[in-house]
This record gives C-alpha cells, sequence and structure tokens, in this order.
C-alpha cells in the first residue's frame, strides 16, 4: 500500500532525493565519509554550494542584483533577522497581516522596531478572505513592507505582489517558495525556511537585493547579519550542512522536472482536482474565497465534525497522514508541496469519497 504524507512541515520529501540521500549517508562522493562529517569549507563542499546556488538562480531566474543567503534558524530566525537588518530610525516597519505566521512576524519585529500592522483579510461569516492588494492602505513612508503570501493555517493564498513608491517589499514565502513562477525582481527580499519545499527544518534561504545590504539596520548577532553572511558566503560560522546538500538535490530534482514552470502546473492541476471535489460534496467544506485559495494548503471541515477522529484513524489505516488541521481552525488540512504527487491526492479524493458515503 502506498503512503502520502500531507504534513504541513516539515513536509514530505521528493522520494527519488531521499533514495539518493539515503544511498550516499554514509558515503557522499566516494569520499568514505558522510556529507556531514566533512568540514564546510572543503573543497568538496565548496563546489556543492556553488552548483546549489547556481540551480536556484536558474530555477527562479535570480539575476545578479540579488545575494543568496543559506542561514539557520529557519522562517522564524528571518522574523528576527529582517528588522535587525532593514530598520530606519525614524521610519515604520509595515506588517500586513493576513494569518497566524504574518501576525507572529509582527510580533517578533516589535521587539526591535517600530511596526504599524495593517490587516489585510476581508472574511465574512462564510469565507475567510483577503482584500485585493490594490485595496492595502501602505504608508509612504515606511522602513520596508512585510507581507506573507501564503498563510498554511488558514489555506490562504496571496497571488498579487504589492508595491510601494520607496519602501522594499519582503515576502515570507515559505511555504509557497518555488511552487509557481514568480518575478523575483518585483521584490527586495525573500525569505523561506526549508521544511515545505526545499529541504529539512533548520535552514533559512535569504534573497536580498544586494543594496540593501548597505543598511545599517541595528546591533545584531553575527548570525543574523545579511551583510556579514553575505561577505562570508554564508558559513560566518558552520552551516547546517546535511540541509544545504538535501536542498541541493531538491533544487536538482525540480531542475529534472521541468523546473518550476512544470510543477506549477503539476500543483494547479493537484489543487483543482481536491477542490473541485470539496466544493461538490454534501459532506465536506471549504472556508476560504475561491480567489485566495492556496494551492499548498488546503484545509477542509467535515460537515459532521464528530466523525472527525474516526475520519483520520481510517485515513491513517488507508496510508494517508498527517491531515488532522491546526488546532486553531480544526477540522482537517492537506498539505500538498512539490513534493506531493498527483497519485496521493487522488487517493486522498478516493478516499473521502468512499469515507463519505459509508457515513451519509
Amino acid at each position: 500500500m502506498s503512503k502520502y504524507n500531507f504534513c504541513a512541515g516539515p513536509a514530505m520529501l521528493p522520494p527519488a532525493v531521499m533514495a539518493k540521500a539515503q544511498k550516499e549517508f554514509v558515503d557522499w562522493q566516494n569520499l568514505g565519509v558522510s556529507v556531514m562529517e566533512i568540514s564546510h569549507r572543503s573543497r568538496d563542499f565548496l563546489a556543492l554550494t556553488e552548483k546549489c546556488e547556481a540551480s536556484l538562480r536558474r530555477l527562479m531566474n535570480i539575476s545578479d542584483e540579488f545575494e543568496i543567503l543559506f542561514m539557520h534558524g529557519g522562517g522564524r530566525g528571518q522574523f528576527s533577522a529582517v528588522p535587525l537588518n532593514l530598520h530606519q530610525a525614524g521610519k515604520t516597519a509595515v506588517y500586513c497581516e493576513n494569518g497566524v505566521w504574518s501576525t507572529g512576524a509582527t510580533t517578533e519585529a516589535e521587539k526591535f522596531t517600530n511596526v504599524a500592522a495593517i490587516n489585510v483579510r476581508n472574511d465574512s461569516d462564510e469565507l475567510f478572505s483577503i482584500k485585493p492588494v490594490s485595496e492595502w492602505q501602505l504608508p509612504s513612508d515606511a522602513s520596508y513592507i512585510h507581507y506573507c503570501p501564503n498563510e498554511t493555517i488558514d489555506g490562504i493564498e496571496i497571488f498579487d505582489v504589492p508595491s510601494h513608491p520607496t519602501a522594499p517589499i519582503v515576502a515570507d514565502m515559505s511555504s509557497t517558495i518555488l511552487s509557481r513562477e514568480i518575478d523575483v525582481n518585483q521584490f527586495d527580499v525573500i525569505y523561506a525556511g526549508a521544511q515545505k519545499n526545499i529541504g529539512p527544518s533548520g535552514l533559512a534561504i535569504v534573497i536580498i537585493r544586494k543594496t540593501l545590504l548597505e543598511r545599517e539596520g541595528l546591533a545584531k548577532p553575527g548570525i543574523m547579519d545579511y551583510a556579514l553572511e553575505a561577505r562570508q558566503g554564508s558559513m560566518y560560522n558552520t552551516p547546517p550542512t546535511f540541509a544545504w546538500y538535501l536542498a541541493a538535490e531538491v533544487f536538482d530534482w525540480l531542475e529534472q522536472s521541468g523546473g518550476i514552470k512544470a510543477m506549477e502546473e503539476k500543483n494547479i492541476a493537484k489543487a483543482e482536482l481536491l477542490y473541485e471535489f470539496i466544493d461538490n460534496s454534501p459532506f465536506y467544506n471549504n472556508k476560504v474565497a475561491k480567489h485566495c485559495r492556496s494551492r499548498m494548503n488546503v484545509p477542509f471541515w467535515l460537515n459532521d465534525d464528530s466523525l472527525n477522529e474516526a475520519f483520520l484513524a481510517s485515513a491513517r489505516q488507508a496510508g494517508l497522514l498527517a491531515l488532522e488541521g491546526h488546532r486553531i481552525v480544526g477540522g482537517m488540512r492537506a498539505s500538498i508541496y512539490n513534493a506531493m504527487p498527483l497519485a496521493g491526492v487522488q487517493a486522498l479524493v478516493d478516499f473521502m469519497a468512499q469515507f463519505a458515503k459509508e457515513h451519509s
């Protein structure tokens, strides 16, 4: 029986990548040791990092105007690093809140810099929703604009990109990076925890416009200093080497799979299959407005929530794992990141149909 992992994060990795990592675990590149056991400054590991960055630049069409940093601390680490690096005296950082993670970023930033929080939700009694980006009231004088394009808990995704005449645009893309084509030039900082579409937890990738490295910001720990990390090649201290290795393998897998354009087509097909089934079922429902439904995280609810535990138990028996919704919103959640095949979503839909038939 095939098993499919719908965990929101740390999420499933491509099986081909996992199989290769298993094969190389104790003997990488015939060196007789694991990639975890060699110096991060060795010739072999530096070649890996160069290959990894080049692959990411090709995948996302990242120009030389941007620096790519491989850092510690995941996405939450960047909640602190962004204000520490981008703070400007006398200016306010603007945080656009559309869910738990964007609100969490606001709370962390308030420890370091002046913050203005803007609620961009537009919920009704029936649906979670988002205001059009054109209606976001962004102050004219801001140190930067921060938002989260995909909120994993509510299943909300923002497909348009805000703009500002002077303030840099900062995006937390932890749960949507590499899932669809974007124009990197519309952003000034993109950061992402690795544990959704990149690799294992612990690593964070930061794509930053080089001109922003000139900002003094605030006093900060060296491992959160973007300019220092850029000068040191992301090796101010020992980086998470195994996570970096796996990220390189995932990027290679993406390129071999047709790149982000091909992956986006697959992600659209997966999301449409699941949403269409839910919308046409009298047994399940989704509470997100269609224009901002996430392609990565699909929350759904049983109309009779007394069946939740039975649903989860039966799903596990069917090889469908980690479908329980976040405790804040309840219900169920299927996270269908890049590594989830269409067959996994089809297996989920088939199971949901059978469960509904048996309990109607």
